[in-house]
């Protein structure tokens, strides 16, 4: 459990929830863990088999308090909210923001400032924990071209330039991804970035990981009351969901990346858990699946103190917490979107 900005999210796949006077009572086994006062709450998000009782939820309702359901991997199932919660009126201001492409360039930069910091670092932290199996010098050049991308991005007025500067330095990161791959050199070797499909095995796990990241996202910003479908920097397309993928932007490097190379460099993931289809695509095979969700779901487990909030958090709020806060700029509550800056 975790009570964070007037939200509490309950973790555990055991626990239940139930009313007792105006309390929310969270339970195992029948056995009482612990209660928070309603008045005190924005929101509940509850990650459990268990669910909440009828009057909890009537009660949640009534009060205005978003009861969000999701399975406990993450994906959402479905939210109680009362009339007062005004989701109609958070959508329509994301709505217009995203019809108006001076706007939704403010927050695009937010989103690709992260992604670019969050890149940089990844790149940075190689050189502190492995100096003498890495090109120091190379990656500290690269570096630096990421830090000059961000102060670029701050100087971009309209969306096209964002993604400019956004894919020159995704370049830049990715000409040296391959430097981090520290075991397994022979069998996880990594060029260029490429999907539909993947052509090696590394870019078969990171288009797997985005993948199951860009469903968390979607979940997280379902449950806030916002359309994961209508994006500010990824514009709108039947079927693509465009916030989604705007959110995911600043988590894949420092959420994403970083979990493929330490699957990779840990030898959690091996050849025998791939599959090279006749056209050249390689693809995870079942018995690959079930083991990266298995560390996928242990890395969620794992805390950090979030650069905003300065909260411990498990990293698999991370997505959560984002939406969250995305939802409460959009509403006029923080004066701009604060991105996922992680070191």
């Amino acid at each position: 459990m975790k009570h964070l900005l007037n939200t509490l999210y309950v973790l555990s796949p055991e626990n239940s929830l139930s009313l007792d006077n105006e309390n929310v009572v969270v339970k195992k086994s029948n056995q009482e863990l612990a209660r928070f006062p309603l008045h005190t709450l924005e929101a509940i998000f509850c990650f459990t088999y268990n669910g909440a009782t009828p009057a909890l939820m009537g009660t949640c309702v009534a009060k205005g308090i978003n009861l969000v359901f999701y399975s406990p991997a993450g994906k959402f199932l479905a939210r109680a909210t009362g009339y007062e919660r005004g989701n109609v009126l958070l959508r329509m201001t994301q709505f217009r923001i995203s019809d108006d492409k001076e706007l939704s360039c403010q927050y695009g930069r937010n989103f690709l400032l992260g992604k670019v910091y969050n890149s940089k670092w990844v790149l940075e932290r190689a050189t502190r924990d492995h100096p003498d199996r890495v090109p120091v010098d190379e990656i500290k050049r690269a570096s630096g071209l990421l830090t000059d991308a961000m102060t670029e991005l701050k100087l971009c007025k309209d969306l096209d330039s964002l993604q400019g500067v956004e894919g020159k330095a995704a370049q830049v990161y990715f000409q040296c991804f391959d430097y981090l791959i520290l075991q397994q050199k022979e069998e996880f070797v990594f060029t260029d970035r490429n999907r539909r499909p993947p052509l090696d095995r590394v870019n078969a796990l990171l288009s797997f990981a985005y993948s199951i990241l860009t469903r968390d996202c979607e979940s997280a910003l379902e449950g806030v009351g916002l359309d994961p479908y209508m994006g500010f920097i990824h514009r709108q397309r039947p079927g693509r969901r465009s916030l989604a993928l705007d959110l995911v932007e600043e988590l894949r490097a420092s959420y994403a990346d970083r979990f493929v190379l330490y699957c990779i460099n840990q030898r959690i993931m091996k050849p025998e858990h791939f599959l090279i289809q006749q056209n050249g695509a390689v693809l995870l095979n079942d018995e690959g699946r079930k083991q990266f969700f298995a560390e996928w779901q242990k890395r969620k487990t794992e805390t950090i103190t979030h650069p905003f909030l300065k909260e411990k958090i498990c990293w698999g709020l991370v997505p959560y917490v984002q939406a969250l806060l995305l939802a409460r700029t959009l509403r006029g509550d923080l004066e701009e979107y604060p991105p996922f800056f992680w070191k």
